[in-house]
């Protein structure tokens, strides 16, 4: 399916809602995810059916030439010795259990991780999308110096004309709108990058970057989505994943424990063997029903070795869990100083100094269009607005990305929220 088929019509526009549910459902890798659910969910019913019984026959004497009996020369009264049996595993010492303890525990870690790769491709998706968004701003803004420039390299040639103006300074006039234009095209090219990007993102066979956002940056960053605090009593989802491995692997350490312990297997049979030497036309073919039981014995192989591979995986899982809850708690503490940090320097760039800038341009540029100011001066105060609104825009992407961090940090589930 192309990009064209999942943006808006006509307009070949995508808003962040849009981007982020398209991505939840195309996805390559929460689709792939999800399959992980399907796969645990058949391995908890594989763990809930029991063995299935044998069925043996088998029929000796076959090629004895005075089969016959008393009671007749057919197959069923010859003399063979048929035996037909039906033989039973049962599982004991709670196998049966614990196996389908561990499988409960995969599934839920299953679900877990599920909800793990929503959490970061929403997270991933909100970046890419103010990636792009900046990308755009950007090119928007130093296409407006560029033009700035334009305008005043008008005024400047005026000036030249008149011998107001040395060449040398024209020159460096033509010079800064000039770069504005390479800084421009620049700025163009890195956004069809990051519109690129969210393309894969949406599962965009053959992205092109050929769509704009409908929400601007600013627009965005005043919608900061990471106020809600977190919940107290749930986890991360990779945490929670993280523990249901735990309890897997403690399962399977106990299953692994309870192989030692033999199975028995037991068995019903009937055996029909009519004796050539029975009186004639007195009772029936000598049948019989037998039944038994057998078990291995263990002598050679006391299942040490899976018993240690699951003890050290019990381990294993321990220590990823102690690093996740690490790692949670760091993310969580350096996501809130990044949002911190970032939404007061747009605040400091937006409420004083984009507006300083602003004035103080303007100021300079009606003072140079009447002489009253050097090109060093009108040079200065336009690459220092321009610097200003491109860092404006920096704020506002910063402020939206790490709003998204943080929400990620502190997103927690339940396990009846995996249940449900």
């Amino acid at each position: 399916m192309g990009v064209a088929c999942i943006l808006r019509a006509q307009t070949n526009t995508l808003s962040l809602a849009d981007a982020k549910r398209i991505a939840f459902e195309r996805n390559w890798d929460l689709l792939a995810t999800k399959s992980g659910v399907d796969l645990a969910t058949g391995q908890l019913l594989v763990t809930k059916e029991f063995p299935n019984p044998t069925l043996s026959a088998s029929t000796a004497d076959i090629g004895d030439r005075e089969g016959s009996t008393t009671f007749g020369n057919s197959v069923w009264e010859r003399s063979f010795d048929t035996i037909f049996a039906v033989n039973q595993l049962v599982e004991i010492a709670g196998k049966r259990h614990h196996r389908q303890t561990a499988a409960r525990a995969g599934l839920l870690g299953a679900k877990a991780r599920f909800w793990d790769a929503k959490r970061v491709l929403d997270q991933g998706v909100t970046k890419a999308y103010v990636a792009a968004a900046l990308a755009d701003e950007s090119a928007r803004i130093l296409h407006e110096s560029a033009g700035y420039m334009r305008h005043e390299q008008e005024i400047g040639e005026a000036r030249f004309k008149a011998g107001d103006l040395a060449e040398s300074d024209f020159k460096q006039i033509q010079v800064a709108a000039g770069q504005y234009l390479l800084q421009e095209a620049a700025a163009q090219s890195a956004a069809v990058q990051a519109r690129t990007a969210v393309e894969v993102l949406l599962g965009v066979n053959a992205p092109r970057g050929e769509w704009q956002p409908v929400d601007s940056l600013e627009g965005i960053s005043t919608n900061d989505s990471a106020k809600a605090e977190a919940r107290t009593n749930g986890l991360r989802p990779d945490v929670l994943a993280a523990t249901t491995d735990v309890r897997a692997a403690e399962a399977n350490l106990k299953l692994q424990k309870a192989v030692r312990v033999p199975d028995p297997t037991f068995s019903v049979q009937y055996e029909h063997n009519p004796q050539s030497d029975n009186p004639p036309g007195i009772g029936p073919p000598s049948d019989t029903i037998g039944v038994g039981v057998s078990f291995p014995l263990p002598i050679w192989n006391q299942n040490r070795g899976a018993i240690d591979s699951a003890r050290a995986n019990v381990e294993q899982s321990r220590l990823t869990l102690e690093k996740l809850h690490a790692q949670m708690a760091s993310d969580l503490v350096n996501a809130e100083a990044a949002n911190h940090e970032a939404s007061e320097r747009l605040r400091h760039y937006r409420d004083e100094i984009r507006p300083q800038s602003s004035s103080a341009r303007a100021s300079v540029i009606f003072k140079f269009e009447r002489g009253g100011a050097t090109f060093v001066d009108l040079l200065e105060a336009e690459r220092t607005d321009n610097d200003v609104r491109l860092a404006t825009a920096q704020a506002m992407a910063d402020t939206v990305s790490t709003a998204a961090d943080l929400a990620a940090a502190r997103m927690a589930i339940t396990e009846g929220d995996l249940t449900q």
